[in-house]
């Protein structure tokens, strides 16, 4: 009775010292750096210097926190969630959508089924679907794509479901009404400007060098309005009425800001992150906030309550200690 009450007692013990470590930044044990990646998406997209200005603040805290971020370009939200979940990134921005249809296991997780390990940290900028066209296609609405051709996003990317999305809103089959292209973004605007694609799709936030890019070539090009879509809105909740600032984009064809609709940039993680690191994560950006803000214009409207806005999944344990620390959630 005493050897299984003494194999008992080791068997606790090791569990508590293993949960202690895992649960704990390594200054309460050890100084032995932890490298975490964050996936975001093409390298002319906001994604990416998202990822950076993450990295960029917490890594001037390595010393306090024994913590290195560094940034992946990645094939964006499809791809960063089911890395996440696989353990392949410890971190990842996605689509608003993307984590809802995740969480939910719809569309591309239809098969896998909901995603219960994948936990939400905050939002960040707000993303517009956005249509760029030839002044020469005749492209002045969706409905006008019917023939022509078309990039609506490579696969992996949560711009591609955006873009199928209001095309069957508007009744348009992008397998046969199309000639589509699965490029990724950064492809796109020269093909556009070369002449070689009519029109892309690209769900970004803006100002994007990629945009940039499509309208400030030799071919004059526009933004198509996307509008009459109420159905959509109302059959879909994680999207949004929004708009194109032209100020921008000064070389392309429109005079004023384009309406459109769009989601929101995530943050996300998986529930077997450890809580220490989400929290200096989450701590340090938000902490941070308005040094933050000056590293991209896209983050000019970030306020920390709005932060808290678009998210589907539960907030991982880590973050939700610092919004309960600060009074954001009571």
């Amino acid at each position: 009775m005493k050897k299984f009450s003494l194999v008992t007692l080791i068997v606790i013990v090791t569990a508590f010292i293993f949960t202690f470590t895992l649960s704990t930044p390594p200054t309460a044990h050890a100084k032995k750096l932890t490298f975490v990646t964050i996936g975001t998406g093409g390298v002319t997209g906001v994604y990416y210097p998202t990822g950076g200005a993450i990295s960029k603040i917490v890594n001037k805290k390595r010393n306090k926190y024994h913590l290195k971020v560094t940034v992946e370009s990645t094939g964006g939200s499809v791809f960063n969630v089911n890395a996440v979940m696989a353990g392949d990134l410890e971190f990842g921005i996605v689509q608003s959508d993307r984590q809802y249809q995740a969480w939910h296991g719809l569309k591309e997780w239809k098969d896998k089924g909901p995603q219960k390990d994948l936990r939400a940290i905050c939002s960040f900028h707000p993303e517009s679907i956005t249509l760029v066209a030839g002044d020469d296609t005749g492209i002045w609405k969706v409905e006008d794509l019917r023939g022509k051709h078309v990039n609506i996003g490579n696969p992996g990317s949560g711009q591609r479901q955006n873009s199928i999305d209001i095309l069957e809103y508007k009744g348009i089959d992008y397998k046969k009404d199309l000639k589509a292209e699965g490029l990724k973004a950064a492809e796109a605007p020269k093909m556009l400007q070369d002449g070689r694609i009519d029109a892309f799709f690209y769900t970004v936030g803006h100002p994007s060098g990629a945009i940039k890019e499509a309208t400030s070539g030799r071919r004059k090009v526009h933004f198509v309005p996307i509008t009459g879509i109420e159905g959509l809105l109302k059959k879909y909740p994680y999207y949004a009425k929004a708009f194109i600032p032209i100020k921008f984009y000064p070389m392309a064809s429109n005079k004023k800001d384009v309406p459109t609709f769009g989601v929101k940039a995530t943050f996300v993680t998986s529930a077997k992150i450890p809580a220490w690191i989400v929290y200096a994560i989450t701590k340090e950006v938000f902490d941070n906030l308005e040094d933050f803000k000056k590293l991209h214009p896209a983050y000019s409207i970030l306020t920390k309550k709005n932060m808290l806005e678009g998210l589907t999944a539960p907030f991982h344990p880590g973050a939700l200690k610092y919004f309960k620390e600060v009074g954001l959630i009571k």
